[in-house]
């Protein structure tokens, strides 16, 4: 079952979908563990420029 798009006078307003939809549309938390223990992770290129920061 796909979503319900509601409509106000003809425009859509609202859009009814399933919990399980909105869970996987609205994304959980992830701590910092989960972001770099991804799939895929280590053939993603990156390389930050060094930056020298001075104090007063």
């Amino acid at each position: 079952m796909g979503p319900v798009i509601i409509t106000d006078r003809g425009k859509p307003s609202h859009v009814l979908l399933t919990y399980e939809a909105f869970q996987r549309l609205s994304g959980r938390r992830k701590s910092l563990v989960d972001g770099l223990s991804m799939p895929g992770l280590s053939e993603i290129a990156f390389m930050p420029t060094r930056v020298e920061i001075k104090i007063r």
